[in-house]
């Protein structure tokens, strides 16, 4: 069943499988997208000419990073969600000192 919130929208069964593996509801990680330091970037690996995928990074309540996967349709479908690799956050500390600069 999909699931429309505002701007957003999901697969109630995919966000089922997402709290299960990584313990985050698509529901709770929505204010990631109003982090100002947010980066976005294309999924060239899952993307197909059909579908651009993209993979966004950013802070949840200013402590937690995460890193989501969505596509841009009418409304942004969320794909998946979970906490950022230590790569991954590291990047976003490095852009956002960049940011700042």
């Amino acid at each position: 069943m999909m699931v429309v919130h505002g701007k957003f929208e999901w697969d109630s069964n995919k966000n089922e499988i997402n709290i299960k593996k990584h313990g985050l509801s698509f529901d709770a990680i929505l204010e990631v997208f109003n982090d100002p330091y947010f980066i976005e970037k294309i999924d060239i690996e899952h993307s197909t000419l059909e579908e651009e995928r993209l993979i966004g990074i950013g802070s949840l309540n200013g402590f937690v990073i995460i890193t989501i996967v969505y596509t841009e349709r009418d409304r942004t479908r969320l794909i998946s969600s979970r906490l950022a690799t230590k790569k991954e956050e590291a990047f976003y500390y490095e852009q956002r000192k960049n940011f700042n600069c």
